[in-house]
């Protein structure tokens, strides 16, 4: 653990793991959040303040970005779905300190892609071409390595 393990860690050193395989160099992941519907309840009339009860647990989509290469392994399981064979993958993201250990993994449980996104191309620009993928799961756990 590094000198400062209860300072801000910097969120650019970080690994994509789906099924447990490390998968090729993300630029960025967006959608690590949890959502909890409040329930509001009263008693006894309108003299009584409200009670605010937790409801319904929802998790955002996941956002994956990289530069588009030769590997078509983004293209192929967002397929599975369009051809109606859904293959759900438990995956990972995994925070890095500077020497590439560990700090902290958002296990995500039953993936599956929902949307794919192609590059924009420009012939005016030398930008690198990216793709996206945005994934619905099922439930997300934060674990400290």
């Amino acid at each position: 653990m590094p000198a400062n393990q209860n300072g801000p860690f910097g969120a650019f050193n970080f690994l994509v793991e789906i099924d447990g395989i490390t998968a090729s160099a993300f630029t960025e992941v967006s959608g690590l959040e949890v959502d909890v519907d409040v329930i509001e309840y009263r008693e006894l009339g309108d003299a009584l303040p409200v009670l605010k009860l937790p409801g319904l647990v929802k998790y955002s989509n996941i956002v994956l970005k990289r530069g588009i290469t030769a590997d078509h392994s983004l293209w192929d399981w967002i397929k599975s779905v369009i051809d109606g064979a859904v293959q759900r993958k438990n995956m990972s993201i995994i925070l890095l300190d500077d020497q590439r250990q560990p700090l902290l993994r958002w296990n995500v449980r039953r993936a599956w892609p929902r949307k794919w996104t192609g590059p924009a191309l420009n012939a005016k620009t030398s930008e690198v071409a990216i793709e996206s993928l945005e994934i619905a799961h099922e439930g997300l756990d934060l674990v400290a390595n």
